[in-house]
């Protein structure tokens, strides 16, 4: 198990004996990441996670082996071959393939022949084909075998099973389906109306190995809907049959593998016959199971890959700081929820206002926020992306422009998992003199100052960045997620004497209890003054010490050490530093110049060795460095606000919302993101978007087309391209920047991105794919043009917030985390009528239904079809799938031609759970 860890990882055994160790003695990968390098020869967070899981699998598998010895040797058929081969399996398929001759199983058709004395007809006739079948199975007729055409048939149940339990044969017929086969899609009869948010698999065929993950995922689920046949074709095509009148890749090898060919022999025919009857009825049916697992794996792995990327992004946004905030829970009826929080996040004010349709109390509201702000020292108002976003982020600019001196900036912020906190029993005991609708308000104002800690207060499903994350499985995405606010907690580390229970309890080594008890010894004896006085906390012992001190800090204690990231333990290398330096802690730290002149090697011993000490160096230059991005901002051009501003040829500098599979999507401030395609993002061959920008990145970008009609806007980050340019207030100077997007003066209005209907747990905000620019839909105050859309893979931005003002910009820095991996395969059409995916914080993502939505036009299929079988490789991939994950994301930046706009919102609803 470590040998094989190690080739997997490309590391040496010992480093993995060593973090194995550590890991079953109850260390978490941050820990050993951070203070336990000289054990692990510096395995990295990253590395022990995949070992972590490898473990788990690996450990899995030895069970079951061990299973599956007992089951057979109690059996009495385990012989030493069968042990070494079992022994042997190095993955579960391959042991469940060895082990289903002897699984337990009910009665079947060959079990039958056996007790009716048929075994040894199967036997004669394989092994002497020149047998005539018909005249040697007279010899095996009785009470139970009525006939020849019987005794036969018995016969053919038991090399029919003979066949399909070999190990190695299966082994090999899967590999080779897996490499040549291809998933074929068909629309049920009836149901293309239904069903059109599937409308890219009405007619689709593709190969096993070429499958998005969300492709996979949305047909699985179309099937799981009635929509679809799924079909698992394991494709011949290009070899001839053989002359046995075989297939020639799948039911030849089973005739070579037991001897059968066809010579003109008696028996000859009747065994080919059973060869193809064991492949059609038999093998086919297992491996399309086992096949059909290995898609659902994959995918699901995928999925759950992405979600932990874009949560990781999000909880490691830039955070504002310390700094008064105003939170905005918008609203149209219900007015508009007002909390302000001091710079500690303390909650000093709360108002609800009616700026909005049916109250129009715009002035009143504007006066009541205006004061406010004057009355708290405000400096930032973080405005929820949920209904009336774009509505209230209007008001906030007003209210700037109104009162500059106020030197007020508005930043439109996610309320992913806002109503779930606020409906929680922390949210109770936390705000507890607080009505419910206001407690949201409050958590939008704290994750603008403090993502990550506010964050942790949700249950990260409840954020939504996820494909998909209602299908897929729940404990490996619980674990994978986990393991992602475990990371991003400890790589910030935590002021124990502000953190809040949820935020504690994320830390090395400190469950939910013992955080508990932490926060009740803080309140009952004050703040903590040293590491040490944690100690003393009931039911802190050695191990969680241990596990905790390093990432706990204690700011403005008595050792300036307790606010860094040095652990406890290797305090008396930092005294043997400041005795060869002759300075004091205070001194040392900081103190860049004589830090680095120093040596590291000079300071190991037994315990610490040079990567320790090194870390240490580094630490002291920059004690309790935070690995959060800088909060900062940049500004939209002045004057464009539209799409009907924008200009061929014409550089801006925009914000990236979400980084997919097929290019990112940039915020330049008109209400509709527009598209870099991937071929677009460099002059250099791009294989991963994320590798040229992430969400959050501040970007310039040329715009290439514009299409008002359809609200596709297509932009170019390779400003050198041929063409006309001109900035229209951007710079013309291509390329990345580091600033994060800045809430400008303007006249512009923030958008919304999504109706606040009832969703499960009582989440009803906008999904985490930020400001969403759209109108009013008519008879109602809901807004109609919702291109956006949280939880989708590969094209919808998935959380953080979108950029408010038309000519404003909006918070950067991670905060519209969209997910990887789920933009189309290859040759992506930017007209499909894909549906929108759907995950807005409890609903099934992939529920939304778009075809027909938002836009008047037909639902349109793209125009590039696949074909089948053959001809896949003569065309085009067709469009991503219509409940697909990048369909809400092409849908916000208008590459959907929707129509039959009527149905859309009738779907959305009955799509939820």
């Amino acid at each position: 198990m470590i040998k094989r860890i190690a080739a997997e990882l490309t590391v040496r055994d010992h480093q993995v004996a060593a973090a194995v160790d550590l890991l079953d003695g109850g260390a978490t990968v941050p820990f050993i990441a951070r203070y336990r390098k000289e054990a692990t020869g510096t395995l990295d967070d990253a590395q022990l996670r995949t070992l972590e899981e490898r473990l788990r699998y690996l450990r899995e598998l030895e069970e079951r082996r061990t299973a599956i010895l007992v089951s057979i040797d109690e059996q009495g058929k385990l012989t030493d071959e069968l042990r070494a081969q079992i022994g042997a399996a190095d993955t579960k398929a391959r042991l469940e393939d060895l082990y289903l001759p002897y699984k337990p199983k009910r009665r079947t058709k060959a079990q039958i022949a056996r007790e009716n004395g048929l075994e040894p007809l199967a036997e004669l006739l394989l092994s002497d084909p020149a047998t005539d079948p018909r005249a040697a199975a007279e010899g095996f007729l009785n009470e139970n075998v009525a006939d020849a055409a019987a005794a036969l048939d018995g016969a053919r149940a038991i090399l029919v099973e003979r066949f399909a339990e070999d190990a190695d044969l299966i082994g090999q017929l899967r590999e080779r389906m897996w490499s040549r086969g291809n998933l074929i899609a068909k629309v049920r009869e009836g149901k293309e109306a239904d069903g059109r948010k599937y409308s890219d698999y009405f007619d689709f065929a593709e190969p096993f190995g070429r499958l998005k993950a969300h492709r996979v995922l949305a047909m699985f689920r179309a099937e799981k809907e009635e929509v679809l046949d799924l079909t698992l074709d394991p494709s011949d095509e290009g070899y001839e049959p053989t002359a046995s009148g075989l297939s020639a890749s799948y039911e030849q090898p089973v005739a070579d593998k037991f001897g059968i060919s066809d010579e003109g022999r008696p028996a000859d025919r009747w065994l080919c016959d059973t060869v193809r009857w064991a492949w059609r009825t038999r093998i086919l049916v297992h491996l399309g199971i086992d096949l059909r697992m290995r898609l659902w794996q994959a995918a699901e792995a995928e999925a759950v890959n992405v979600f932990a990327a874009n949560l990781k992004d999000l909880l490691l946004a830039a955070p504002a700081g310390q700094r008064s905030t105003m939170g905005l829970d918008p609203g149209f009826r219900t007015g508009v929820k007002v909390a302000v929080v001091d710079a500690t996040g303390k909650v000093v004010a709360t108002h609800t206002i009616y700026p909005h349709v049916p109250h129009h109390k715009w002035d009143e509201s504007l006066h009541t926020l205006g004061k406010l702000a004057k009355d708290h020292d405000v400096e930032l108002i973080a405005i929820g992306n949920g209904t009336a976003s774009r509505e209230t982020d209007k008001l906030a600019l007003d209210l700037i422009q109104a009162s500059p001196e106020l030197n007020l900036t508005k930043v439109v912020v996610s309320e992913a998992g806002a109503s779930v906190y606020s409906a929680s029993a922390y949210a109770s005991g936390e705000l507890p003199d607080l009505d419910v609708s206001l407690r949201g308000a409050v958590s939008i104002a704290r994750r603008l100052q403090d993502p990550l800690a506010e964050l942790v207060k949700i249950d990260p499903k409840s954020i939504g960045v996820g494909q998909y994350q209602h299908d897929v499985s729940g404990s490996k995405l619980e674990r994978s997620l986990d393991a992602v606010v475990e990371d991003a907690v400890n790589a910030v580390g935590v002021d124990v004497n502000t953190a809040s229970r949820p935020l504690l309890s994320r830390v090395s080594g400190i469950t939910d209890s013992l955080a508990g008890a932490i926060v009740a010894h803080r309140d009952a004896n004050g703040a903590f003054g040293a590491r040490e006085q944690l100690r003393a906390v009931p039911r802190l012992g050695p191990k969680a010490f241990e596990q905790c001190a390093g990432f706990l800090r204690i700011r403005g204690g008595a050792d300036p050490l307790d606010a860094s990231g040095v652990h406890p333990e290797s305090y008396p290398v930092v005294r043997r530093i400041m005795d060869k330096t002759h300075t004091d802690v205070a001194t040392l730290i900081g103190n860049a110049q004589t830090l680095r002149s120093l040596n590291p090697a000079e300071f190991t011993d037994a315990a610490f060795g040079l990567p320790t000490v090194t870390d240490i160096l580094k630490e002291l230059e920059k004690p309790g460095r935070d690995p959060r991005p800088e909060f900062q901002t940049a500004t939209f051009a002045e004057g464009v606000h539209t799409l009907g501003d924008l200009e061929p040829g014409m550089v801006l500098e925009g914000v990236v919302t979400n980084v997919a599979a097929f290019g990112a999507f940039v915020d330049i401030g008109v209400h509709q993101d527009g598209l870099v395609h991937v071929s677009a993002m460099s002059q250099n061959f791009v294989a991963d978007p994320r590798d040229v920008a992430k969400s959050g990145d501040v970007v310039r970008v040329k715009v290439l087309s514009v299409d008002i009609p359809r609200n596709r806007i297509s932009l170019t980050m390779r400003l050198q391209d041929e063409g006309e340019a001109h900035t229209g207030g951007g710079s013309a100077a291509g390329g990345r920047s580091n600033r994060v997007p800045r809430e400008s003066s303007g006249t512009g209005s923030a958008d919304t991105a999504s109706d606040r209907g009832a969703r499960p747990g009582g989440e009803r905000r906008g999904g985490p794919g930020g400001d969403r620019r759209s109108a009013a839909r008519p008879g109602g105050d809901r807004p109609a043009d919702r291109p956006g859309s949280a939880g989708a893979q590969g094209g919808a931005p998935a959380s953080g917030e979108r950029r408010g003002p038309r000519d404003g910009g909006g918070r950067g820095q991670g905060h519209n985390q969209g997910q990887r991996g789920g933009g189309p395969a290859s040759g992506e059409r930017h007209g499909s009528g894909q549906a929108g995916q759907g995950d807005r914080r409890g609903g099934n993502p992939g529920d939304r239904a778009g075809a027909g939505e938002r836009r008047g036009g037909a639902p349109g299929q793209s125009a590039d079809r696949r074909g089948r079988g053959g001809q896949q490789g003569s065309r085009p991939a067709p469009a991503a799938p219509a409940n697909s994950a990048m369909a809400d994301a092409l849908r916000r930046a208008g590459l959907l031609n929707d129509k039959d706009g009527g149905s859309a919102k009738q779907d959305r609803r009955s799509d939820r759970p």
